[in-house]
């Protein structure tokens, strides 16, 4: 007897929940007890019961019928559920509940939230950045130099990473100042450079050829030195 009542048990199957609905409802002004509301419909709906009654879901809840009732009107109101008409192969009109616009409104949440994280994440790799030049320049920057850093972000659109990059060619190079810096991105830009990894492949070709020149420049010509490849010459 035991063993039946447990097979029936798990054959009442499992609810398919986003986990983010979980995370992110209280964010959209819902209650527990309307999630479990929610939950009960999104279970009652695919088991093939599109139009659960206040009845049926009050009965697996702690609320009253009216109550219950009450909720659904509510949750109506917010946009969060629907009423739609449905017509069978044969005409027949009938009613069923539609969670599309929880879903939108999830992904709007969604979206949201990972546009903020995305920004505070920008805002604390800038931050860094200028902590990155003030402590290779050993020197707070200028109002100047500030200027330039956030053109170089907002104007030419260089990411942090690829300007730090620049910033430690600049010191590899023995040139740390800020005009060198934009030649490099500048030149990068041009050639298409927008990862971290391009930017260093870039870099070695720019040293190969440097001491390539310092090469030339030792044995051909010692009293006329021929000019040493640099960014700024490009």
């Amino acid at each position: 007897m035991m063993k039946t009542s447990l097979f029936s048990w798990i054959e009442e199957g499992n609810i398919t929940i986003p986990s983010v609905l979980l995370s992110q409802y209280k964010n959209m002004k819902l209650n527990e007890i309307e999630l479990v509301l929610l939950l009960n419909m999104i279970a009652f709906i695919e088991k093939g019961n599109e139009f659960p009654t206040p009845e049926e879901l009050s009965s697996r809840m702690t609320i009253t019928e009216t109550d219950c009732t009450d909720m659904l009107r509510r949750l109506i109101q917010k946009g969060y559920i629907i009423i739609r008409d449905e017509f069978t192969p044969e005409g027949i009109r009938y009613e069923k509940y539609s969670l599309k616009p929880l879903w939108e409104r999830l992904a709007d949440h969604f979206l949201a939230n990972q546009k903020s994280e995305q920004a505070t994440d920008k805002r604390t790799d800038e931050m860094d950045l200028y902590t990155c030049f003030e402590k290779e320049f050993g020197r707070p920057l200028s109002p100047f130099e500030c200027e330039s850093l956030a053109m170089w972000m907002d104007d030419d659109l260089h990411e942090p990473v690829i300007i730090k990059a620049a910033l430690r060619e600049a010191v590899m190079s023995g040139k740390l100042n800020f005009r060198y810096i934009d030649r490099i991105l500048f030149e990068w830009k041009k050639n298409g450079i927008k990862t971290i990894e391009q930017a260093r492949n870039q870099g070695r070709k720019f040293r190969q050829k440097q001491l390539q020149g310092r090469n030339n420049q030792d044995e051909y010509q010692k009293s006329s030195p021929i000019p040493l490849y640099n960014w700024l010459e490009q």
